[in-house]
Protein backbone atom coordinates (compact mmCIF):
# COMPACT_ATOMS: atom_id res chain seq x y z
CA UNK A 1 0.00 0.00 0.00
CA UNK A 2 1.65 3.53 -0.81
CA UNK A 3 2.01 6.20 0.89
CA UNK A 4 -1.28 8.13 0.07
CA UNK A 5 -3.44 5.51 0.37
CA UNK A 6 -2.41 4.74 4.37
CA UNK A 7 -2.66 8.33 4.44
CA UNK A 8 -6.35 8.18 4.01
CA UNK A 9 -6.60 4.49 5.70
CA UNK A 10 -5.34 6.92 8.68
CA UNK A 11 -7.70 9.44 8.16
CA UNK A 12 -10.64 7.06 8.28
CA UNK A 13 -9.77 6.27 11.48
CA UNK A 14 -9.03 9.94 12.55
CA UNK A 15 -10.81 11.12 15.76
CA UNK A 16 -12.60 13.59 15.54
CA UNK A 17 -14.18 12.33 11.96
CA UNK A 18 -12.50 13.95 8.90
CA UNK A 19 -14.95 15.67 6.83
CA UNK A 20 -12.57 16.41 3.87
CA UNK A 21 -12.45 12.68 2.57
CA UNK A 22 -12.64 11.83 -1.29
CA UNK A 23 -14.42 8.87 -2.11
CA UNK A 24 -12.78 8.03 -4.90
CA UNK A 25 -10.20 7.88 -2.13
CA UNK A 26 -11.78 5.65 0.01
CA UNK A 27 -12.32 3.74 -3.04
CA UNK A 28 -8.64 3.37 -4.17
CA UNK A 29 -7.91 2.13 -0.48
CA UNK A 30 -10.43 -0.27 -0.41
CA UNK A 31 -9.34 -1.99 -3.75
CA UNK A 32 -5.31 -1.64 -2.48
CA UNK A 33 -6.73 -3.83 0.11
CA UNK A 34 -8.31 -6.62 -1.96
CA UNK A 35 -12.23 -5.21 -2.12
CA UNK A 36 -14.56 -6.20 -4.94
CA UNK A 37 -16.72 -2.43 -5.82
CA UNK A 38 -19.43 -2.82 -8.32
CA UNK A 39 -21.64 0.05 -9.19
CA UNK A 40 -25.23 0.03 -8.22
CA UNK A 41 -28.11 1.72 -9.24
CA UNK A 42 -28.97 5.01 -7.25
CA UNK A 43 -25.32 6.19 -7.32
CA UNK A 44 -24.73 3.27 -4.58
CA UNK A 45 -21.60 0.95 -4.65
CA UNK A 46 -21.49 -2.15 -3.24
CA UNK A 47 -17.96 -3.13 -1.74
CA UNK A 48 -16.98 -6.91 -0.60
CA UNK A 49 -13.87 -7.46 1.48
CA UNK A 50 -12.98 -11.09 3.12
CA UNK A 51 -16.44 -12.52 2.94
CA UNK A 52 -18.31 -8.89 4.16
CA UNK A 53 -20.71 -6.87 1.56
CA UNK A 54 -21.96 -3.37 2.45
CA UNK A 55 -23.58 -0.46 0.46
CA UNK A 56 -21.87 2.55 0.03
CA UNK A 57 -23.54 5.82 -1.35
CA UNK A 58 -21.45 7.50 -3.94
CA UNK A 59 -20.73 11.51 -3.07
CA UNK A 60 -19.60 13.36 -5.63
CA UNK A 61 -17.97 15.36 -2.92
CA UNK A 62 -16.38 14.88 0.53
CA UNK A 63 -17.84 11.63 2.12
CA UNK A 64 -20.44 12.35 5.14
CA UNK A 65 -19.42 11.68 8.27
CA UNK A 66 -21.63 9.24 9.45
CA UNK A 67 -20.37 7.63 6.05
CA UNK A 68 -16.77 7.43 7.14
CA UNK A 69 -18.69 6.35 10.72
CA UNK A 70 -19.77 3.44 8.37
CA UNK A 71 -16.44 2.90 6.13
CA UNK A 72 -14.90 2.33 9.81
CA UNK A 73 -17.11 0.20 11.09
CA UNK A 74 -16.77 -2.39 7.98
CA UNK A 75 -13.37 -1.99 7.72
CA UNK A 76 -13.38 -3.47 11.81
CA UNK A 77 -15.62 -6.32 10.85
CA UNK A 78 -13.11 -7.10 7.67
CA UNK A 79 -10.28 -6.93 10.45
CA UNK A 80 -8.61 -4.09 8.59
CA UNK A 81 -7.09 -1.37 11.60
CA UNK A 82 -4.89 1.36 10.36
CA UNK A 83 -1.72 0.20 12.88
CA UNK A 84 -1.29 -2.32 10.06
CA UNK A 85 0.06 -0.06 7.90
CA UNK A 86 1.92 2.80 9.51
CA UNK A 87 2.39 6.09 7.68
Amino acid sequence: MNHRHRKILHQLFAHPISANIDFNDVQSVLRELGAELEDRSGARVAVTLKGHTVLFHHANHSVPKEEVQQIRRFLVDCGVAPEQFPV
